[in-house]
């Protein structure tokens, strides 16, 4: 099969197209023929070696795989055919990927494989940091900052599910048709004085900051919420880690919480499944998780860069098979 292998940890140039062999399932594993994967920033920060966990060297990436069945134990819950999603930490970039039974779940109706593949880290990550780290309720004001990227458009789409009133703030021009078109209330330019037109729209204060960029907008952004708020930390896609001035904290009486996807399934692996039980019902109710742009399975590195770069709006997918 094709697969793009990873034999160098220097960013996305360290990616080869291959002919390798078709995976082997040990016991009690599912193969699945994969039809897209998504991008998203783990799968770059590992082709530069900056990630928390690494694989040793060579190996294919890719997090985020949709796919159709190809064999399956008879006691796993799943049928040569059945169309998946696979949360596999490794692999997607791949004709075929094996898994165990636990990391597959249904596609659901009349969604694509491209759309299935945007389902996975980032819708993931914004139902964790909103509902269990955040515990939004229906018609508080959310701010989400990045808005525009992966994790951001995720969140403006889940934010939007919850109930709550939702306020886009981005760096990139030529956005806010996209970002108003999933259903932010209001987009905020990242220029001089957005904290006072945050501060304006929100009637004095934000309920919820989603902030997956972290770097220079960190004090600003923390003083954009209100008294009772949550900031949630997703991570730090602008490069720097800010510190906290705790007495901000303590006199306006808000919560900083950390949302480490990742990190938290590996102790509570139940947990994946539970949110994309929810995702269905947001689904079935009307959501659907964008794709903005595709590549093909040898443009991978090209994805990483355009990723890398900030050229990617919203999701990236790499379609694999037809």
């Amino acid at each position: 099969m094709k697969a793009q292998v990873l034999i160098a940890e220097n960013g996305p140039s360290g990616l080869e197209l291959q002919e390798v062999a078709d995976p082997v399932p040990a016991p009690g594993q599912v193969v699945v023929d994969v039809k897209s994967c998504g991008v998203c920033f783990p799968d770059l920060l590992m082709s530069q070696g900056l990630y928390q966990m690494r694989a040793p060297l060579p190996y294919t990436p890719g997090t985020e795989v949709a796919g159709v069945v190809r064999t399956a134990p008879d006691d796993s819950g799943y049928r040569p055919g059945d169309r998946v999603l696979v949360t596999s930490f490794l692999g997607g970039f791949a004709e075929q990927v094996v898994a165990v039974p636990e990391m597959l779940f249904p596609i659901p109706e009349g969604i694509s494989f491209d759309e299935g593949a945007a389902m996975g880290i980032n819708f993931q990550t914004a139902l964790f940091a909103l509902k269990m780290r955040a515990q939004t309720a229906p018609g508080e004001v959310v701010a989400v900052l990045g808005a525009a990227g992966g994790i951001g458009v995720a969140s403006i789409l889940v934010a939007k599910a919850m109930g709550a009133k939702v306020i886009a703030v981005v760096h990139r021009t030529g956005a806010e048709e996209m970002l108003r078109e999933l259903g932010a209330d209001e987009v905020v330019q990242l220029t001089d004085g957005w904290k006072d037109r945050v501060l304006e729209v929100s009637d004095g204060g934000v309920d919820v900051l989603i902030d997956p960029v972290g770097g220079e907008v960190f004090d600003d952004a923390l003083r954009t919420v209100a008294p009772d708020g949550r900031f949630v930390v997703i991570g730090f896609a602008a490069g720097g880690i800010p510190t906290v001035k705790l007495n901000r904290v303590l006199f306006r009486n808000i919560s900083i919480v950390g949302a480490a996807w990742g990190e938290y399934i590996r102790k509570h692996p139940q947990v994946p499944a539970l949110l994309h039980d929810e995702l269905v019902e947001m689904i079935e109710a009307g959501m659907r998780p964008p794709v903005n742009v595709t590549y093909s399975l040898a443009e991978l590195p090209q994805a990483l860069t355009d990723l890398a770069e900030g050229r990617v709006r919203g999701k990236a997918v790499v379609k694999i098979a037809d």
